[in-house]
């Protein structure tokens, strides 16, 4: 019967919608960087207490999970010291809802008393900035790694290469994607947290990684690899790579004890 006929067809038609969505590419998702910049210890054992006791927590409520939190290597000499925030959120949405989560949170407020407190003279942090970032199509979403050893000896290098121009950069982000960047980072057990381009930040054009390892020593040993493989010898001269990056900045860390990793 044609009614029959026609449900069977529109059953048949679901089906072959419901597969196809199920076998589509996962969209990338969006980081969030918070830096926080400091200039004394005092600073420091404040941000601590306030992200360990009050602001973790209340992200962890709010669902979000595998957050770094990182200083830089060697800071206790540094003029100059930061604190980075890794915040995984997904969607692009859920920027604003990170914002207003010391607003609504009652736990977080309680908590976090004497941080939002604090008098205009004797500040927590002296400055702080939001990067957010969008995932690579190649590594669509963030990795925990896995390393070995202490948490105290593992190093993780966040890197950002920003762009001399938009269509200079634009090669540089192909280079990681479709010249295979990624893929020998891969290949070499870098145990990339994320790729991904900045999409607001204060230096941009830009792109930003995140590798790690499990000590320094090895990330010594790995770039010494890197720099000699075949692979890489044979992409990072050609023509269309070259004059991409107009500054590279590096920064080593360690990640905080109350780190989710």
């Amino acid at each position: 019967m044609p009614i029959a006929r026609n449900l069977r067809l529109s059953l048949l038609l679901g089906f072959v919608l419901l597969l196809s969505a199920s076998f589509k590419e996962p969209k990338p998702a969006f980081y969030l960087i918070k830096v926080y910049q400091l200039q004394s210890q005092e600073q420091i054992n404040a941000m601590d207490t306030y992200l360990s006791n009050a602001y973790l927590p209340a992200l962890h409520r709010a669902g979000y999970k595998d957050i770094g939190v990182f200083y830089p290597v060697g800071q206790d000499t540094m003029k100059e010291k930061k604190i980075y925030l890794f915040i995984p959120i997904g969607n692009i949405n859920k920027v604003a809802q990170i914002e207003e989560l010391p607003l609504k949170d009652n736990q977080l407020q309680e908590a976090g008393t004497a941080f939002w407190n604090a008098a205009y003279n004797a500040a927590p942090y002296q400055r702080m900035e939001n990067i957010l970032i969008q995932a690579f199509p190649l590594m669509p979403a963030h990795e925990v790694p896995q390393l070995a050893g202490n948490k105290e000896d593992h190093i993780y290098e966040l890197r950002s290469y920003e762009g001399p121009t938009e269509r200079l950069y634009r090669q540089k982000v192909k280079m990681f994607n479709v010249g295979g960047e990624i893929d020998l980072f891969k290949r070499l057990q870098f145990h990339a947290v994320f790729y991904g381009e900045v999409v607001a930040g204060s230096k941009m054009p830009n792109l930003m990684y995140m590798t790690s390892f499990d000590n320094m020593a090895e990330r010594e040993a790995h770039w010494k690899t890197f720099r000699d493989d075949a692979q890489w010898v044979s992409i990072k001269d050609l023509p269309e790579y070259l004059h991409t990056v107009s500054k590279n900045d590096q920064v080593l860390l360690r990640a905080k004890s109350y780190s989710d990793f």
